[in-house]
């Protein structure tokens, strides 16, 4: 199959069942891992990326030629870097420090300026916070009317949940025979959660969706922060309301330890040859957890959400 441009290639991403780590740990069901790393950003995010910026053309939000601007962790600014390059657009994506610097390499090696945030006192590298994130999204608002700009807007653009309600939930179901009985997804902006479930519930009502979250800033449960800082990058940002999961029905809440979803993600490139990142281990985690409780003999869809490679300086790989 041959496209006109790398456009083409993002989204319609292979799902492989997680057989052997199921069986390995004596569980009942199945999991269907969909591998949005092997889309040409590396990341799930090239798909919410091309949903925006297409719907703000078709609005007239976006004018020929207007930069974009983005907060990011480094997934949707890849995304972004890749789509404004095919079709244009002057790209500055903004990032806190705490992210792994290879995203910022490579957003720069697809034509992105790159706008590094320092972090807010007292936190990690590699552990970015809600604190952090808030720091980048002033730097954005700033560029953004400095700069007469277009503003991406992943939180609250809705071209993002579209994006996977139109794509990535239609291709998980059929990648499953129409099995799945459950999904779950590590909520980061909400984008992808919001929009797969809805489209997931619309093929079978009685499917549940469940969001995790890490372990200590699970707050759209409803429990108490108690420890910002986690290695998940890309989510977990003590959030208390997502835009892009209005309308988004929820079952259940699981929330994940950094140390958790490190081991998982590991175990998942030893055992079923899936290098991928912190949030892939997270959901993969959730999924196993599922099995042995609610969901056990279920057949439970997650994301692989983006490539180990971007966790390479990162104590995710020793």
């Amino acid at each position: 199959m041959a496209f006109n441009s790398i456009l083409g290639a993002i989204g319609n991403t292979p799902s492989v069942w997680l057989d052997r780590m199921v069986t390995a740990r004596g569980l009942q069901g199945r999991i269907l891992a969909k591998l949005d790393y092997l889309n040409p950003g590396f990341s799930k995010k090239d798909r919410a990326a091309m949903g925006i910026v297409e719907a703000a053309e078709a609005s007239g939000a976006l004018a020929p030629g207007q930069v974009v601007v983005e907060l990011t962790s480094g997934n949707m600014g890849t995304g972004l870097a890749i789509v404004c390059a095919i079709k244009g657009y002057p790209f500055v994506a903004v990032m806190s420090r705490g992210n792994s610097p290879e995203r910022a390499r490579m957003m720069a090696a697809l034509g992105a300026e790159v706008v590094l945030v320092d972090q807010a006192p007292g936190s990690v590298p590699g552990e970015v916070s809600g604190a952090d994130l808030a720091r980048v999204e002033e730097e954005a608002q700033r560029i953004t009317a400095e700069r007469g700009a277009f503003r991406a807007d992943q939180f609250g653009h809705p071209g993002n949940a579209a994006a996977h309600e139109q794509t990535t939930g239609p291709e998980l179901w059929a990648d499953s025979g129409g099995t799945l009985t459950a999904f779950a997804d590590f909520a980061g902006s909400g984008g992808t959660y919001g929009g797969t479930i809805r489209a997931l519930k619309a093929r079978n009502p009685e499917l549940r969706g469940y969001l995790v979250e890490p372990e200590g800033a699970a707050v759209l449960s409803g429990l108490p922060l108690s420890h910002p800082g986690h290695p998940i990058q890309g989510g977990g940002y003590a959030m208390t309301a997502l835009d892009q999961l209005s309308g988004a029905p929820v079952d259940g809440y699981l929330s994940i330890s950094g140390e958790t979803a490190r081991d998982t993600g590991r175990a998942l490139a030893r055992e079923e040859g899936i290098f991928g990142g912190f949030s892939g281990g997270a959901n993969v985690a959730a999924a196993l957890d599922l099995l042995t409780g609610p969901e056990q003999g279920g057949v439970i869809g997650v994301i692989i959400c983006d490539s180990g490679l971007k966790y390479l300086s990162t104590d995710l790989w020793p």
